[in-house]
């Protein structure tokens, strides 16, 4: 979330003042100060803090091809998968939080050190329901993990070689636009899934509200109340908002469990239980590491032992997809935090870019390593920026915030969903906002924005709708005769998609 507008700081003399802290980070050149810079890495922290228990809502209840969690635990007690092994869920959740706070926390830590700037880093939200949703369900957990790992490795070549900058430039603005929308609105719809206001009923429609048409039940009741008290902070631009309606909706659950008794929605009985987690102190664990380094790195690019070109193809896009939605993340995140400090120079660049751009794509690689998913830049640095950080201080601040919690990580088995999908469908909200940036009265813009922000939500595929925008942006463009127009690099990446939706015919031509 961003914050309100920082004011400029005072400038002030190169101070005298020669300690290891004024060296590195240039704290009273930015016209900051230790204890400002303090603070606003716990800001930062506290903005971004949600995704300890966001993010196990969405890695760790997914499933791979297996039909396996990623602690490598079957999700369901039956073959039929019908009835969910909430044990197991709680324990993937858990360790899913736990690995979320340590790898944030010492990639944050290298962005300060490193890269100076004040940004924090965690799982990116899209990128973890691409590898959880799209990437996953084709292979194992580690094999999915493996090509996070790729991905990072990729990028931080890229910036080595300065082609980062060309992949940017290569991607009309307007797809990269559509590209967030539409993610936003595919984890809204998770959001509302996972809460159960959306369900799947048993015959047509396709999908309904809540019960029968109707909000039933106290979980319900709880995820309502989150989400309108999340509004209401929001618009009254409190900070930390998403953490205080996780927090104050879990204690809300709690209350009501401790008086009801509910218990677990599993399967077809106890509809208005709870959907995952049954809030109850219980529940609490000490934290489990045992997710990192679980990688296969080479195992996703073969069928059954053998080496299969076309399903090398279409992980190749999956990959790309990664890179894709990482490259103009962090590109954006990077100048929304420097236009709020007033870090930029007269080109819109920061300081020690390079270093900023090589530490967020190790960080991709050391999601992949923790299990986690891709770790990139959170623009909800904005928050400390705007009260007041101005270096990599602040980041050292939030890491050190992010490691204490990883002992308070296995609260979140605590959490229902019901209590954090509010902010799910809050960040829907945000990222939609960009929407306005397309320009609707031209089909050549508009065409291909439309179907990409549709088709992620409504086929359940991030992949799909990026596939099929870079494919309709083509097509549009060549019918129009302003072939010229699009970017070598775009035909290169279309002809990768075109493969990726013939796979099934091309498994069967070749397999």
């Amino acid at each position: 979330m961003k914050s309100p507008k920082a004011a400029r700081p005072e400038k002030v003399p190169t101070p005298s003042d020669t300690s290891l802290l004024e060296r590195h980070f240039g704290i009273a050149r930015r016209g900051s100060t230790v204890a400002r810079e303090t603070r606003g890495g716990l800001v930062t922290f506290f903005a971004m803090a949600y995704i300890i228990a966001l993010n196990p809502l969405i890695i760790g209840t997914a499933v791979d091809k297996n039909g396996l969690l990623i602690s490598g635990a079957p999700k369901f007690l039956d073959a039929e998968q019908a009835v969910v092994d909430s044990a197991a869920v709680g324990a993937s959740i858990g360790m899913v939080a736990a690995a979320t706070a340590l790898i944030a926390g010492i990639m944050t830590i290298l962005m300060g050190v490193v890269g100076r700037f004040p940004l924090g880093i965690a799982t990116g939200l899209g990128l973890n329901a691409l590898v959880a949703y799209t990437i996953a369900p084709r292979m194992t957990w580690p094999q999915a993990m493996g090509l996070v790992v790729w991905e990072g490795i990729i990028i931080a070549v890229l910036v080595l070689t300065g082609f980062r900058t060309a992949v940017f430039k290569a991607v009309p603005k307007t797809l990269r636009t559509a590209i967030s929308v539409g993610i936003g609105l595919f984890i809204a719809f998770v959001g509302l899934i996972n809460a159960g206001v959306v369900r799947k009923p048993a015959g047509a429609p396709p999908v309904e509200l809540g019960i029968g048409g109707s909000l039933t039940g106290w979980p319900i009741a709880v995820f309502v109340v989150g989400f309108f008290l999340l509004i209401a902070l929001h618009v009254l631009k409190v900070k930390g908002a998403m953490l205080i309606s996780i927090v104050a909706s879990t204690v809300l659950a709690m209350i009501v469990e401790a008086a009801l008794k509910l218990g677990a929605h599993v399967g077809s009985e106890n509809p208005t239980g709870w959907a995952l987690n049954v809030p109850s102190l219980a529940n609490f664990t000490l934290p489990d590491l045992g997710l990192l380094f679980r990688v296969d790195m080479v195992g996703g690019f073969f069928v059954d032992g053998k080496f299969s070109f076309p399903t090398f193809l279409a992980l190749l896009v999956l990959v790309f997809s990664l890179l894709l939605a990482d490259f103009f993340d962090t590109m954006g995140t990077v100048v929304a935090v420097g236009t709020e400090g007033q870090l930029l120079d007269d080109e819109g660049m920061p300081e020690h870019v390079t270093s900023i751009l090589l530490v967020d794509s190790l960080s991709a690689a050391a999601g992949g390593l923790g299990s986690v998913s891709s770790n990139t830049c959170y623009v909800e640095s904005t928050a400390g920026v705007g009260d007041g950080a101005r270096t990599g201080l602040a980041s050292v601040v939030t890491g050190l915030a992010f490691l204490a919690a990883v002992f308070l990580a296995p609260i979140v088995n605590i959490v229902p969903s019901e209590a954090a999908a509010p902010v799910l469908v809050f960040v829907g909200f945000l990222m939609i906002a960009q929407v306005v940036d397309v320009d609707w009265s031209d089909p050549e813009v508009g065409i291909p924005a439309f179907l990409t922000i549709i088709l992620m939500p409504f086929s359940y595929s991030i992949t799909v709708g990026i596939g099929i925008g870079f494919l309709s942006h083509v097509f549009i463009k060549m019918i129009r005769g302003h072939a010229r127009r699009v970017h070598s690099l775009m035909y290169l990446v279309a002809l990768l998609f075109v493969i990726y939706f013939l796979q099934g015919p091309l498994l069967q031509l070749f397999g």
